[in-house]
């Protein structure tokens, strides 16, 4: 499921896609035609393709008499997202615990120590997309098809602009990670009750920490 960009048009929206999680192009910001078209040196047809794209990642949205803006981060918005993922991450973790073969399984606790490494003594628990994220592994491991593709192509970039731009940091990366070894012991041992609750409350608490940050943001 990781994309790898090919064409000229695939790099540029890879880019963009990026700068949008990072922060780099902020939320609720216009997008430009003619702007990115500089920035990026491309042609606006492939800005424009990459601008389709990106809405259908549901990170850009595209509004009347207003045009293309990348999606504002909110509370309400946030709320709903994690209302959504808690329910089928959840679901994604306990069929994982079904059906993740053992060599998966192994990697998926490799993966964690390679985590643990790369977070002694940080302030943040950063992961990049793809098989290096906690969760995608588990996502894929669910061998749901139906349930992959709704977490991928319709909630997963949006979900990283939150947990890249406002996600854990401080106290609460130890926390974070103590909960992901939990969740993969669960999955290990097969027991899929086990790790599906374990991976709601995990969602729910990562949550409750991002919406502070986000209000306090707000605030600030």
């Amino acid at each position: 499921m990781t994309f790898e960009a090919i064409t000229n048009a695939d790099k540029t929206f890879v880019q963009i896609r990026s700068d949008i999680i990072a922060g780099r192009i902020e939320s609720g910001a216009k997008l430009s035609e003619p702007e990115l078209s500089t920035k990026y040196g491309v042609s606006r047809a492939v800005i424009r393709e990459a601008i389709n794209r990106l809405a259908a990642c549901h990170i850009v949205e595209r509004k009347a008499n207003v045009g293309a803006r990348v999606v504002a981060l909110s509370p309400e918005g946030l709320i709903q997202l994690y209302q959504v993922r808690e329910a089928l991450e959840g679901m994604a973790a306990r069929l994982a615990a079904e059906n993740m073969s053992a060599d998966e399984v192994a990697q998926l606790q490799d993966l964690l120590v390679s985590h643990k490494s790369s977070i002694i003594g940080s302030e943040s628990y950063y992961q990049e997309a793809g098989d290096v994220d906690f969760h995608y592994r588990i996502i894929m491991g669910s061998k749901n098809e139906q349930l992959i593709n709704v977490l991928f192509n319709g909630l997963y970039h949006l979900v990283r602009m939150y947990r890249v731009q406002l996600g854990m940091a401080g106290p609460r990366v130890t926390k974070a990670f103590d909960e992901h070894l939990h969740i993969a012991t669960a999955i290990a041992n097969r027991d899929g009750e086990l790790a599906e609750l374990l991976m709601r409350r995990h969602i729910h608490y990562s949550k409750n920490t991002i919406e502070s940050l986000l209000n306090n943001e707000l605030k600030g």
